[in-house]
């Protein structure tokens, strides 16, 4: 049909828009007359122009009786810019297709609703399927005011991470490696730990060939152990956050002054909590992490429940070994009904390597979280 033509280019547009406008959501926007496409666009940046105003921008008169299509209600309110209903109001379109509600209070059917009301024909859920692979991480941002956390690792077929001695590179394939990247470039902030840091000294940035984004890099380092010489202090290409308990000595605190791009954020209790972290990270504004850590901060996050998706890298090589790492560590536990349920969502191959990704079972991959 051609209604999901148009909002599949929508979407192809919001899509490239994935990881620079957080927190806001990335939007595609078509106009059509008459069976010809006259104005496109995408939300770019926070605080820039919607996707709905790049577009009729770019129709002009052409507008007059068009149809749009956007993937996500349009705003309703003043915020960095104005509504976006009464823009598509004021250019004199006719029909309005949307692919989903925005979950946003200040919005949440009100922009359809105001469409309506002015004698605009407004159909939704155009392509929903589309909009439930896009949104989680918006949705969970707006609902829980936590970041949309992703757990990434990679290991072996027999599931290990690293031999006996920590040794690890290379577990996986450079097709699988680029592929991480391609993850940092689309995610707000990486997150690992001390250990992390202090064993295999990363820089925690994006390398892919046609440059990309950086994320901003948040190390849990409960005694502010991470030394002056690490790459993600000398390093000044993205932002440290640095996050450590609050009897961390205070003279260490000090070391990272010289550094303007290195935050240190002393937390209210001696132990780092992983929904604290999250707290603070959803105030900062960061709506997308992707966690990168050792087999304990994996663990941490896992018995926190605060795991929306994982991604995991499946080499063709077995290691074995009693004594060898495993991706996520903590607590043994003495059942299998102990286990934490996964559904699978995807699975590429990519080079010699499997991509798998899941989310928690019952979460429709759009995670509802208390703590």
């Amino acid at each position: 049909m051609e209604i999901e033509h148009y909002m599949q280019i929508a979407f192809s547009l919001a899509e490239g828009a994935v990881g620079q406008i957080s927190p806001n959501p990335p939007v595609g926007s078509v106009i059509v007359n008459h069976g010809r496409v006259v104005g496109m666009g995408a939300h770019l940046r926070a605080g820039e122009l919607h996707a709905e105003r790049v577009a009729l921008d770019m129709a002009g008169n052409d507008s007059v009786g068009a149809d749009l299509y956007v993937t996500l209600e349009p705003c309703s309110h003043t915020g960095k810019t104005p509504p976006c209903t009464e823009a598509i109001l004021q250019a004199g379109i006719s029909r309005v297709y949307v692919s989903t509600l925005d979950p946003n209070p200040l919005v949440s059917g009100s922009g359809i609703q105001r469409l309506r009301d002015a004698g605009i024909d407004v159909q939704t859920e155009i392509c929903a399927d589309l909009a439930r692979e896009l949104y989680p991480p918006f949705f969970h941002f707006i609902q829980t005011k936590q970041p949309h956390v992703t757990l990434k690792t990679a290991m072996t077929l027999d599931g290990k991470i690293a031999a006996f001695s920590g040794h690890s590179k290379w577990v996986t394939s450079e097709q699988s490696r680029l592929d991480v990247h391609r993850l940092r470039h689309v995610h707000d902030a990486i997150l690992t730990g001390s250990k992390t840091i202090l064993h295999d000294n990363p820089l925690l940035t994006t390398r892919l060939p046609q440059g990309g984004l950086h994320p901003i890099r948040v190390v849990l380092d409960t005694h502010l152990s991470t030394p002056m010489t690490s790459q993600v202090i000398q390093n000044t290409d993205a932002p440290t956050w640095i996050f450590c308990g609050s009897t961390a000595p205070e003279e260490r605190e000090l070391n990272f002054l010289p550094y303007d791009h290195v935050e240190v954020f002393r937390m209210e209790k001696p132990a780092i909590i992983v929904s604290d972290i999250l707290d603070k990270l959803g105030a900062r504004g960061i709506m997308t992490l992707l966690v990168e850590g050792g087999s304990s901060v994996n663990a941490s996050f896992l018995q926190a429940d605060a795991v929306d998706r994982i991604i995991t890298y499946i080499a063709p090589r077995l290691l074995g070994g009693t004594d060898s790492l495993t991706p996520i560590g903590g607590i043994n536990p003495a059942l299998m009904s102990d286990a934490k349920d996964f559904v699978f969502i995807k699975t590429e191959q990519l080079g010699p390597d499997l991509k798998v990704t899941a989310v928690p079972k019952g979460s429709d991959s759009n995670v509802h979280r208390t703590h």
